[in-house]
């Protein structure tokens, strides 16, 4: 029993160095696989632009937006347009029925057809009878008062004319039209409906020219610069869509909010519309600085760190180097200290990369885009290693 016991003991032995030499390499073994360089993707840095910018809550505004009125009292005859229609200076937007208007008219026009048959016959009068006066057939009275009745049928006939003029313009009204071109509002009357001076019958914007308002802290207002600081308008996915200057700051903050309101106004060659809510970006500050791509920082406790490379007598490695970052610029950091241009970074493999780590580098296989706006003043943070 005691041999087949050494026996099986010196046979386990033998398995067991036997797998290991074919399936570990041993320390030396491991030593020689760690040490082959690893392929990375490194980038030298270059300056590029920074931009300081923060993000709001935008609103469109029409430079050009009014709400319609009717002048005259009435019944609503007809609404020619539709809801959403642009329409042009002069399209008629809605009607209201002109009938008793228009009869007033008409009476008034044969009043004036009267009054000028009577100021023609008056000065006709007023003709012969100055040419009796001249023969001596007729009196000095009777010629005066032949005068003073031509005069008072001209002055009949002429505010008879004034009067037709008043009501022709009055029966304007009831064609209620565009003041300028734009989009047709909603309507919230209707056919048959009874309207006054005081009844809104719809709204008209022009969106050829829109105006962006964003409300901003106080304590950004300062850096505000009118005519150059740009306000920018963004679609959902954070792309620029239009870009416009600042053209006003508000004196005081809102009472209410404590927000300092700034405007910029475009050309809305883009499809946007007046009263809408957009996400807008206030450019505050431009300048040149050194970028590294977030991909490339880690964070060790409290202190941010790239790989770059350098040569070494083992060859080239990734050696780990602090960096001082500032803003975030789109996918980059601002570095505001610790490495130059220049540098070479490794921008790939960074979790599994050591400090003094042999590797191979190669050119990114796709340059990052580049940032077109911050989120902050700190450059946020990196991942923890």
């Amino acid at each position: 029993m005691r041999l087949v016991r050494t026996w099986s003991t010196g046979l386990a032995v033998l398995l067991l160095a036997g797998c290991r030499s074919q399936g570990d390499p041993g320390p030396q073994g491991g030593q020689a696989a760690t040490n082959q360089p690893m392929p990375v993707e490194v980038e030298r840095l270059a300056p590029a632009e920074v931009r300081e910018s923060n993000e709001y809550l935008g609103a469109l505004i029409s430079r050009s937006s009014i709400t319609v009125y009717p002048q005259v009292a009435g019944y609503v005859k007809s609404i020619p347009l539709k809801p959403g229609a642009r329409v042009e200076q002069g399209e008629v937007l809605l009607v209201v029925d002109p009938r008793r208007e228009s009869a007033g008219l008409r009476a008034t026009q044969a009043q004036q057809a009267a009054a000028m048959a009577q100021r023609e016959y008056a000065q006709q009068t007023r003709k012969r009878s100055a040419q009796l006066l001249k023969e001596g057939l007729q009196s000095r009275q009777d010629h005066d008062q032949a005068v003073a009745q031509a005069v008072q049928a001209e002055a009949s006939a002429r505010a008879i004319e004034a009067q037709v003029q008043a009501q022709e313009v009055q029966l304007g009204f009831y064609e209620v039209s565009a003041p300028f071109a734009g989009i047709v509002g909603d309507y919230p009357v209707n056919v048959g409906d009874f309207v006054t001076q005081q009844t809104a019958l719809t709204t008209l914007d022009q969106s050829n020219t829109l105006e962006l308002s964003v409300q901003i802290p106080v304590e950004r207002a300062g850096t505000v610069r009118v005519g150059t600081t740009p306000v920018e308008v963004l679609d959902p996915e954070g792309r620029l869509v239009v870009s416009a200057p600042v053209f006003f700051v508000a004196p005081t903050p809102n009472a209410t909010t404590q927000l300092v309101e700034i405007r910029g106004a475009f050309e809305n060659t883009v499809g946007l519309r007046a009263g809408q809510f957009v996400r807008a970006r206030v450019v505050y500050a431009t300048r040149e600085a050194l970028r590294v791509p977030t991909s490339a920082v880690t964070r060790i406790s409290s202190q941010s760190f790239v790989f770059v490379v350098r040569d070494s007598d083992a060859g080239t490695v990734a050696q780990r180097a602090p960096v001082s970052l500032g803003l975030v610029s789109g996918n980059d950091y601002e570095v505001t200290g610790g490495l130059d241009a220049g540098t070479p970074v490794v921008l790939s493999g960074i979790q599994m990369l050591r400090d003094g780590q042999p590797i191979q580098p190669k050119a990114p296989s796709r340059k990052p885009p580049p940032g077109v706006g911050g989120s902050g003043t700190d450059g946020g943070t990196p991942p923890e290693q």
